[in-house]
């Protein structure tokens, strides 16, 4: 049986665990350095998901030792060790994360890594495959180059890079390898600049939702609820009526749905694991309450076709709305309206920016968001400095305005406030 030993914290606290498996002796009768790797639970895990997972985790790589997938010599290929490395991630990254790097293995690092060997991977062989990606191209679905974008940029790079520093970084957990060939500090890497958020401004949000109000009621609420509580997309289209407490004017995110490619929708916890209550005002709730009327009528009309399942956000059969649905109609509804184009997710930016504008303090910020991390949201900061520049951009130019208007003849203060 693998022993497994927790390691604790200066404060007592369990933070991992460190998994062993019997080695045996060598030919002179000394005892073998035991198999060797860490499990760290992901945040949010109860006492009971973690005790069975570690169990899980300690009987996996037990039965990887025993068959000679991990042994002392160090011999296995990175092609060899990838689904190893995917098996121990399934239950550990999101669904549609692990099918992106599931892709991305298949479909480069395999192919351009996979034949050598994990103890003999050198920052060099990492470096060779950061210049391939540099000179790659952008596809498009129907496998056609992009010709305005042709190059990767720098932010895809990165993440195909981050795939192969995980299975790496997996490799030492386990003690294949002393240490990881893909860290950064060994690499030399592009500096790339933070992508600008996305936010609508008051002016741009009123309007927006001005126009709003000619739309269906699904989406509007859909629309509001958005900005409301700042959920991301999978979140809101999670959404079930008996997640709102209509006496208290607050909502529950428990759950977000999500699709791979020939799969059904499907749901799973919230990123981060971050399940949180979020007070919403009167309005959102009234509307929800009207959706919710809609949609019983329309059971009633459907009977056997409709598919109860208390929704909020649904197909034309009850069936819950496919998550990527929110992004196609929402880009539709500003074109049409004559709208500067952003994606959705940029009303879930919008109301993180306009909570802090108003007064809010950036832990409630990030409660309602359900960030992990508060340096996360710190991000939304540069947006309000931003803001704040416009803002007396603005004052400056009224000031000026008001200044030449005093100097000149009162004639011709006439004349320009006709004009």
């Amino acid at each position: 049986m693998p022993n497994i030993t927790p390691r604790k914290n200066k404060n007592g606290e369990i933070t991992s665990y460190t998994i062993r498996v019997y080695h045996g002796y060598d030919s002179n009768g000394k005892r073998l350095k035991p198999y060797t790797m860490s499990y760290k639970p992901a945040q949010g895990m109860t006492s009971k998901q973690i005790e069975k997972e570690v169990q899980r985790q300690a009987l996996l790589f037990e039965e990887q030792c025993r068959n000679g997938q991990i042994g002392a010599n160090r011999n296995i290929k990175l092609a060899d060790f990838c689904p190893m490395y995917l098996d121990i991630k399934k239950d550990v990254l999101a669904p549609r994360i692990w099918h992106e790097y599931s892709r991305i293995i298949d479909k480069l690092i395999i192919p351009l890594l996979g034949h050598i060997k994990l103890s003999e991977l050198k920052p060099a062989h990492i470096q060779q495959f950061i210049q391939y990606l540099q000179g790659d191209v952008r596809q498009k679905k129907d496998g056609t180059i992009d010709e305005n974008n042709p190059k990767l940029s720098q932010a895809t790079i990165r993440r195909k890079l981050t795939v192969l520093q995980s299975i790496l970084k997996q490799a030492v957990k386990l003690d294949i390898i002393p240490t990881n060939p893909a860290n950064a500090e060994k690499l030399t890497l592009q500096k790339i600049v933070a992508p600008k958020i996305e936010i609508f401004s008051k002016q741009e949000a009123a309007q927006m939702l001005e126009c709003l109000e000619q739309e269906d009621l699904q989406f509007q609420v859909l629309v509001q609820l958005a900005i409301m509580t700042g959920c991301r997309c999978g979140e809101l289209v999670g959404l079930k009526f008996s997640d709102f407490d209509y006496n208290k004017n607050k909502v529950t995110i428990e759950r977000s749905a999500y699709k791979l490619p020939g799969e059904p929708i499907k749901t799973k916890a919230p990123k981060d694991y971050e399940i949180r209550t979020i007070t919403i005002n009167h309005h959102c709730i009234e509307l929800v309450q009207l959706l919710k009327d809609t949609k019983s009528k329309q059971a009633i009309e459907l009977g056997t076709t409709w598919s109860d399942n208390d929704w909020l956000f649904t197909q034309w059969n009850g069936e819950i709305m496919n998550p990527q649905t929110p992004t196609k109609q929402f880009s539709k509804f500003l074109a049409k309206n004559g709208l500067k184009h952003r994606k959705f997710h940029s009303l879930r930016h919008t109301s993180a920016t306009l909570l802090l504008y108003g007064g809010v303090n950036l832990k409630q910020v990030q409660e309602r968001l359900g960030h992990g991390d508060i340096s996360t949201t710190n991000k939304y900061l540069h947006c309000i400095a931003e803001a704040d520049e416009a803002a007396a951009n603005v004052l400056q130019d009224m000031l000026i305005t008001h200044n030449k208007c005093a100097e000149e003849p009162a004639e011709q203060q006439a004349i320009s406030k006709i004009v």
